[in-house]
């Protein structure tokens, strides 16, 4: 744990990834929306600069306004695939690369005198290999990588480097930074600090440890440590095991049609159970979800209900009868569901289940799980929902409402980008 450490950030990484198969965008204000094109989750830098702000409803942009710009529906498919190109490219220059989000990522330079020019070399390579331009910090600790990346991104050459603790350049630039701009500082936290009298980074990074572990938490201490150049935090891979696994989206329209709806919760549940294999886990109950919209009248209805297995399954069979059970427990005739979810719950590693005299062992869930292995297999190599267990209709109510998504080029064979000779 004693540094350095490299984060890299990819420069508006939604946007970037659309530009990627659609040049045309570049110097254009794009925007992305989110689920069902409601509001914008993702600008370019000219649409940040017309003033179009995170989280706006795109019906409350003005029409004049829409007419100068482009709004694309969230590829999610698209931008997990170019996430893992640009792992890959950057697990191709350096052993130690821990993933952070579907964005960011740190390499541990742990032993590794990097230099400038190396970091360079990787920016230019992720670049030509998969079109996504990303910004480089370099910093003793996580904290000040974090830090450090903020200002690569406004310098010319995307790469910068904190000047060392003992440099007089550090403590300077830590004094230009408020509280609320360090990593995993949140506004509550900030204005807790900022009544304590810490409102910089430098002021952070003076204060006693032992302090504020007691005012406030360890973390916070750590974060401290951090600012003044002592590596503490390891980070978990973003992949790192979850306790539970949800899937849960709104219908592009409500709808009351219970094959419909079943649809959904099918295709929900088949990729609740796809996570729940990539992370070698079992789950003990499957929970659904099913709700209207809170905007309608007196036919309301929020309901949930949880399923207990007979014993902790990997299996997409077992979760959908239980879905299925869950879903005749709480349907109501004619009303018009706007939203369901399926959750697994009570997850543990495969490996470290106990074994019980009473399991199943038999040659049928033996079947299962090499069909299932077979399954995943495939849906990695075609792409979500090649196959899935159970019918699901590809223009059903329930699909999400993305009228202006790009093609996922890089996972549908159907989807290949096409190229005209002029």
């Amino acid at each position: 744990m004693s540094g350095p450490f490299a984060l890299v950030d990819c420069n508006n990484f939604y946007v970037s990834c659309e530009r990627v198969f659609a040049p045309r965008l570049h110097g254009v204000p794009v925007g992305i929306l989110s689920n069902n094109d409601g509001c914008v989750i993702a600008r370019s830098e000219e649409l940040k600069r017309l003033g179009v702000a995170m989280g706006v409803p795109a019906h409350l942009i003005a029409p004049a306004l829409k007419r100068k710009i482009v709004l694309c529906s969230s590829n999610y498919e698209l931008y997990g695939d170019m996430s893992a190109r640009v792992l890959e490219v950057m697990r191709a220059h350096y052993k130690g690369v821990e993933p952070y989000s579907i964005d960011e990522a740190w390499i541990d330079l742990t032993g590794h005198a990097v230099t400038i020019d190396e970091l360079n070399a990787l920016r230019q390579s992720i670049r030509r290999l998969t079109g996504i331009p990303v910004s480089i910090g370099l910093a003793p600790t996580r904290t000040l990588a974090k830090l450090a990346n903020r200002y690569a991104k406004r310098a010319s050459s995307g790469v910068y480097v904190m000047p060392a603790p003992s440099d007089p350049a550090h403590p300077a630039l830590l004094r230009a930074t408020p509280v609320d701009q360090v990593w995993g500082i949140g506004t509550r936290l900030a204005l807790r600090l900022k009544a304590q009298g810490i409102l910089t980074a430098h002021a952070l990074s003076t204060a006693d440890p032992h302090a504020l572990r007691r005012a406030f938490s360890v973390v916070l201490a750590r974060t401290a440590m951090e600012l003044a150049g002592t590596a503490c935090f390891e980070m978990n891979d973003a992949d790192s095991d979850k306790h539970a696994l949800m899937t849960s989206r709104s219908l592009s329209r409500a709808t009351q049609c219970p094959t419909a709806l079943m649809q959904a919760i099918r295709q929900h549940t088949n990729r609740s159970a796809e996570k729940l294999r990539q992370q070698g886990s079992t789950a003990r109950a499957v929970m659904l979800t099913m709700s209207t919209s809170k905007h309608i009248g007196p036919a309301r209805h929020h309901g949930r209900v949880v399923i207990e297995l007979e014993h902790p399954s990997q299996d997409t069979f077992m979760f959908l009868r239980a879905a299925r059970q869950g879903f005749e427990a709480l349907y109501r005739k004619g009303v018009r569901y706007q939203k369901c979810g399926v959750m697994l719950m009570d997850l543990a590693r495969t490996d470290q289940q106990q074994l019980s005299l009473l399991g199943n062992v038999s040659g049928e869930a033996t079947l299962n799980d090499a069909l299932m292995s077979t399954l995943d297999r495939a849906n990695r190599r075609f792409g979500q929902r090649a196959l899935t267990v159970g019918f699901i209709d590809g223009a059903g109510p329930w699909q999400l409402k993305c009228d202006h998504r790009s093609s996922r080029c890089t996972t549908r064979w159907d989807e290949l980008a096409r190229v005209r000779r002029t």
